[in-house]
């Protein structure tokens, strides 16, 4: 008999790399245990900035090596041999694949600019991430959603839509803790997504 052994039998369970993200109980993270690495994540951004730009900037950057790992994982296990070309195919992808994989149900809404059709806005009415943050009075202009900015931006540019995004605090008397993420897309990608409106 040869001594080669069968990696996978066709009873045995897939490897953890190609496990849907998307689908089953299994792939949730406890809310505190999600709440204790973020309450940590910013305790160790406190630590090493000098400000509140600074700060959310490092939370940002934070948020874009999330962003950057999450489009890997699930271009690989989801989504193989498939790419979006159409800016709203990546918005919708962005806030409803990303947001409910991450954050367990998708973003509450997603907005197109009114005085400017470059900048597309997706809301957030309650961020689980800033959910059981307590900030300090000091740094009360602090905005936890550079998190979610930065893995918005991640995934933006890995996907070939390059643009700024930032987060804002646009709280209500309904919703205190709600997080808009403004996206202004360059130039090149609306050229090249009214090329692709032409071609059709």
């Amino acid at each position: 008999m040869s001594g080669i052994v069968s990696r996978s039998s066709p009873r045995s369970k897939p490897s953890i790399l190609e496990r849907n993200l998307t689908k089953g109980r299994n792939n949730e993270v406890s809310l505190s245990a999600f709440a204790f690495l973020f309450a940590e994540t910013l305790s160790y951004s406190t630590k090493k900035s000098s400000g509140i730009q600074d700060m959310e900037k490092k939370l940002s950057d934070i948020g874009y090596r999330v962003g950057i790992r999450f489009l890997e994982l699930i271009i690989y296990r989801d989504r193989p041999n498939r790419r979006d070309t159409r800016l709203l195919q990546v918005l919708s992808f962005i806030h409803t694949t990303l947001w409910k994989t991450l954050f367990g149900r998708p973003a509450d809404s997603l907005e197109r600019g009114t005085d400017n059709e470059d900048e597309y806005m997706i809301s957030d009415n309650e961020p689980m991430i800033q959910k059981f943050v307590a900030v300090p009075k000091e740094m009360s202009q602090l905005s936890c959603g550079a998190f979610m900015a930065g893995i918005v931006d991640a995934v933006l540019q890995g996907s070939g839509f390059p643009a700024r995004v930032s987060a804002h605090a646009t709280g209500t008397d309904a919703f205190p803790l709600r997080t808009t993420i403004l996206m202004k897309f360059d130039r090149a990608v609306l050229v090249r997504e009214k090329a692709s409106e032409g071609a059709r």
